[in-house]
């Protein structure tokens, strides 16, 4: 048995529902049962077969809602490995902290491209980093104060899971300085970074190596499932290049308001809401959202 899971941005209702039955039978997935979540916010839509038909027929239902569709007997994880920036955070650090550096808008460009996957993800880490090389280690913790924002769903994503039993895991190309804070505001179980070099007060325009890249996401993930986790019971959530091979590998691969290159990668995405709809994918309703 499969299930849908649509949530809705603003509200949905009964004729969204129905609009989804039909495209699951049109498409031979033999719908069968529904059910609130949370009226008119989240519904689960049961059926029986073709998990990737179904999907493709979802596709742009209804304004505003996103859809995801997976196994029911393994829809609650129990590990959860998220990217930071523009995932768990609403900014790219390194565009931040480029800013009190004066150049925000070439290393942001830079960034763009390696999340689009257009340039090495190492090669591009390495430039952006040397372009600050002078920049006070002060400036760290102001732009983390001043820059950084949590985003809408991640405690209450992060904080339920962990009550409920799952591990999670902040896995960043980003650097320590920014993922430590943050995975503690959250609520992360652990979180792994770059390094940032730093001597006499400044930034030296280097990280200490290997870093994390794709590779490393990948190997986290890996990692945590020779430790006895089930594959089919891990949820990968991220937005760039360098998270594909992480979401690819989880049972439920998450692109989250994602460059399109990991669209197309995952197997599910959000494109309208927040991370709480990673908690309506595991059947969680809001009344058993952990949220302090």
């Amino acid at each position: 048995m499969f299930v849908a899971t649509l949530v809705a941005s603003g509200s949905m209702g009964q004729g969204d529902i129905a609009e989804a039955a039909d495209r699951l039978r049109d498409a031979g997935c033999a719908p069968s049962d529904c059910c609130w979540l949370d009226a008119d916010k989240a519904a689960d839509l049961f059926f029986g077969a073709d998990p990737v038909a179904a999907r493709a027929a979802l596709a742009g239902v209804g304004a505003g809602i996103d859809i995801i569709v997976q196994a029911t007997e393994t829809r609650e994880k129990t590990l959860l490995i998220a990217d930071m920036d523009s995932t768990m955070i609403t900014v790219e650090c390194i565009d931040e902290l480029a800013d009190y550096a004066g150049i925000k808008p070439q290393i942001a460009e830079i960034t763009e491209r390696a999340m689009r996957g257009e340039l090495d993800f190492a090669g591009a880490l390495h430039e952006r980093v040397a372009l600050l090389k002078g920049l006070e280690d002060a400036a760290i913790d102001l732009c983390r104060a001043e820059r950084v924002v949590i985003m809408d769903g991640a405690r209450a994503l992060v904080r339920t899971m962990k009550a409920r039993g799952a591990r999670t895991l902040l896995v960043s190309g980003g650097f320590t300085r920014f993922t430590g804070p943050v995975a503690e505001e959250i609520g992360f179980d652990a979180a792994v970074a770059n390094v940032l070099e730093i001597a006499d007060g400044a930034l030296l325009g280097t990280v200490t190596t290997p870093i994390v890249d794709a590779a490393r996401k990948r190997a986290e993930l890996e990692a945590a499932i020779a430790g006895g986790i089930d594959r089919a019971l891990t949820l990968a959530v991220g937005d760039g290049a360098n998270d594909i091979p992480m979401i690819q590998g989880a049972g439920l691969g998450v692109a989250y308001h994602a460059k399109p290159k990991t669209r197309e990668a995952a197997a599910a995405e959000i494109i309208h809401g927040d991370l709480s709809v990673l908690l309506y994918a595991q059947g969680i309703a809001s009344a058993q959202w952990v949220l302090g």
